[in-house]
């Protein structure tokens, strides 16, 4: 890592892609700040950060943000990335996406969780499960708790 972190110190790095539909495009600068403000109190560390567009023919345009003629806020996290993306994945993320879409694509490292990460190295832990309860799961789930506690 550029910061002088080492592999040991690394805590659980997440990705998220987020698609959003032709017509629901409502881009105001607020997801720019939000995540501005998470590297800012150093809940995460961007690692990588592309915006992929696929036209009505399939094409994609992938977009870092020294490509962006205006990154806003983001400008200055550029520095930080460290493109952890590869060719390869563009092209699946890309195919998943739907024409005329926009998507973003996030690579963090969770530094909130980077401390319990290295002590569970140092115990000799390693990882062997990992994953994100969508929050439509959880609703439902709460849901069905409800109705059958008023059954």
């Amino acid at each position: 890592m550029s910061d002088g972190v080492t592999i040991d110190e690394l805590g659980p790095v997440d990705y998220l892609v987020v698609e959003f539909p032709p017509g629901e495009q409502r881009f105001t600068g607020e997801l720019a700040r939000e995540l501005v403000s998470l590297v800012d109190a150093e809940v995460v560390r961007l690692l990588d950060l592309l915006i992929l567009a696929k036209d009505e023919d399939g094409n994609v345009e992938a977009l870092e943000l020294d490509d962006l003629e205006d990154a806003g806020d983001l400008a200055r996290l550029e520095t930080e990335i460290a493109e952890i993306l590869a060719e390869e994945d563009v092209v699946h993320l890309a195919e998943a996406m739907e024409p005329g879409t926009v998507a973003g694509v996030l690579v963090w490292e969770n530094l909130w969780a980077a401390p319990f990460a290295s002590a569970a190295r140092r115990a000799g832990g390693q990882l062997v499960a990992s994953g994100r309860i969508p929050i439509q799961a959880l609703v439902a789930s709460f849901e069905a708790e409800a109705e059958s506690e008023g059954a």
